[in-house]
């Protein structure tokens, strides 16, 4: 016969395990247009959270919106928030190929209200999602992804903070001064070769002037795409995953969202 003990334990496993087995990720692909051209983002929720909760979108690399952001989005919302992987390039496509990525990500870039006008098109469907607090929502992004989400903040979009995870790190333009209320939280390698010593000088001082509200966390010796494990594969030398930055800069960004948040 067993022990009471053991029938104990048995019973927890039979509660808790059922709650663990019911609770899980809701995936939903979004279809949407800006300007007549079709758009695919990628929701994802945990079905554990009842009400409305924050949102959070997730900007991708200049690859597109590949898997690697697909799992961002999925860590995001085990986290308890409703999570977008944004589609900045159209009809949710990606590329392995450096040269497609380049030709995309200029074609957004090329004009920043055109590329902010996105990006706020974008947010518009997270801030739709009936399971989303339109009062609570920031954006995260990662490479082409964290100058996006500086943009954001720049052209004044309506989201609490933003976190910048090894991306372009465009300076303050002054005819956005007034724009700019959003929290900012950089996650910067130090040896990231595309973002020249003068560029972050400059970053850091326009922030400085007009008394932004920001946080910059350096990783010294790492690269760009820190967070990727995926990087190293990629045949380019600036590339480096670096798993304790990884885990370091993620951990900075749950702290920043809960304070956002709270």
């Amino acid at each position: 016969m067993p022990s009471r003990a053991t029938l104990v334990v048995a019973c927890l496993i039979l509660v808790f395990g059922g709650v663990t087995a019911q609770a899980e990720l809701e995936k939903q692909a979004v279809d949407f247009q800006i300007d007549g051209e079709p758009h695919q983002g990628y929701l994802v929720w945990d079905n554990a959270f009842e009400g409305k909760r924050p949102g959070v979108m997730v900007v991708h690399e200049w690859w597109g919106l590949n898997d690697y952001a697909k799992y961002r989005a999925e860590e995001v919302a085990k986290l308890g928030y409703v999570a977008f992987a944004a589609d900045m390039y159209g009809t949710g496509k990606s590329t392995d190929t450096a040269d497609q990525a380049r030709e995309w990500m200029q074609a957004v870039t090329v004009d920043v209200e055109e590329w902010r006008n996105i990006a706020n098109a974008n947010l518009a469907q997270l801030k739709a999602q009936p399971t989303v607090d339109p009062d609570k929502v920031a954006a995260i992004g990662y490479c082409f992804g964290g100058g996006t989400v500086l943009q954001m903040a720049y052209g004044g979009l309506d989201v609490l903070g933003v976190v910048s995870f090894h991306g372009s790190l465009p300076s303050l333009p002054k005819e956005d001064e007034a724009k700019l209320k959003a929290h900012i939280d950089v996650e910067h390698g130090g040896a990231d070769p595309f973002v020249p010593a003068e560029q972050l000088a400059l970053f850091k001082t326009r922030l400085d002037e007009v008394g932004a509200d920001y946080v910059f966390h350096e990783y010294p010796g790492v690269k760009h795409s820190f967070t990727n494990p995926g990087a190293d594969k990629r045949g380019m030398a600036a590339l480096q995953y670096d798993e304790n930055a990884d885990h370091a800069s993620w951990e900075n960004m749950k702290t920043t969202l809960e304070r956002l948040f709270r």
